[in-house]
């Protein structure tokens, strides 16, 4: 196991600059996760750490030594891929076992490691069979199990569950997780989808346009995001952000109605007043915090809860009601939220403000 330090670093390809001097200490045994949209530069960040892509500046250290130089090979990290990058000619014991190419093993240590890797990894029973004969789930085991023999420092994800169904990636999650739980090797994982970095992580790092804008748990990045980006990218459905106006006496929201300012001042007028839907529920005869009313556009039946659309000031404003309460649509509905639950934003910089 070993720290993953990045002091500045910095990637370019020709005059284009995509990671923009990042700074980041993973520590020993920790499980991070990379997270932002298409572009952000996450997945270039891992594979420098990797060594599959030249650092234009900065350091990487890995268990304290600086490695800018050295091969993928020398690094002494185990990589598993989105596409699982197994060998559709050898079978399972194969594939893991080619994680141990290079080693100075002997054959009988390496078939030892194979058979721990398989189950661990509940693989035992498909030792002998072709890739083609699994699943998808079971392929990614196969290239986890290939990189777990290897003993690495560091395990790198780069979005290893993408191109599996909905069902096999919360299994797939779960299984990585107990995993690392099992053998607490530093963990880089890569994604782009937000439940993923919440169910998994020790700490997030949120990415965009090759800079890291916020890192913490889950549940600080949750409770308390520095900017809007951050606050919409992390909780699903997305924060709700109502237009609104400082005044000496208050909050007015664009929506109608009003809430209590921000405890910090701000340096405008015009700032953003963010609740999330989750947070905001009907209620009859609200008091305090931020109420709003209008008809029904649009329901959401997931269950446990029903995701409510209102139509309110013109704008669309998502709540949350119990999953047997299902209102038509049309119908008029009362939302609240108190006033803890709200988060208040700078407009023009998008940086966050303190709460009441």
């Amino acid at each position: 196991m070993a720290t993953i330090d990045l002091d500045r670093l910095v990637k370019r390809y020709g005059q284009s600059t995509v990671v923009h001097g990042i700074d980041l200490s993973i520590q020993d045994g920790e499980f991070v996760v990379l997270v932002g949209p298409s572009g952000c530069g996450k997945s270039t960040t891992l594979r420098m750490i990797a060594g599959l892509e030249e650092i234009s500046e900065g350091h990487i250290r890995i268990g304290g030594r600086v490695v800018n130089d050295l091969q993928p090979k020398d690094r002494n990290i185990a990589m598993v891929f989105q596409n699982y990058a197994i060998y559709p000619h050898m079978s399972v014991a194969e594939n893991i076992a080619f994680g141990l190419y290079r080693s100075k093993l002997s054959k009988n240590e390496k078939r030892v490691r194979v058979e721990q890797a398989a189950e661990t990894l509940g693989l035992s029973h498909l030792l002998e069979r072709r890739p083609s004969a699994l699943s998808g789930g079971q392929r990614q085991r196969v290239a986890i199990g290939r990189a777990m023999v290897r003993d690495p420092a560091a395990f790198l994800f780069d979005e290893p569950l993408s191109n599996l169904d909905a069902q096999l990636r919360t299994q797939m999650r779960i299984e990585i997780k107990r995993l690392h739980h099992r053998l607490g090797t530093t963990s880089v994982f890569v994604t782009h989808d937000q439940v993923e970095a919440m169910t998994m992580a020790d700490r997030i790092v949120v990415m965009r346009d090759g800079r890291i804008l916020q890192v913490g748990t889950p549940l600080e990045l949750y409770e308390k995001p520095v900017d809007i980006f951050t606050a919409r990218f992390i909780g699903s459905p997305t924060m709700n952000l109502l237009s609104a106006t400082l005044r000496e006496s208050g909050t007015d929201l664009a929506t109608g109605g009003s809430v209590p300012p921000p405890a910090a001042p701000a340096t405008t007028a015009a700032i953003l007043v963010g609740v999330r839907p989750q947070d905001l529920v009907p209620a009859f005869a609200p008091t305090g915090g931020l109420t709003v009313s209008g008809p029904v556009a649009l329901v959401e039946t997931l269950g446990s809860e029903t995701l409510v659309h209102i139509e309110s000031g013109g704008e669309t404003i998502v709540g949350s009601a119990p999953g047997r309460q299902i209102p038509r649509v049309g119908e008029v509905m009362t939302l609240h939220a108190p006033t803890e639950r709200l988060y208040y934003f700078d407009k023009a910089t998008e940086k966050a403000l303190a709460a009441q």
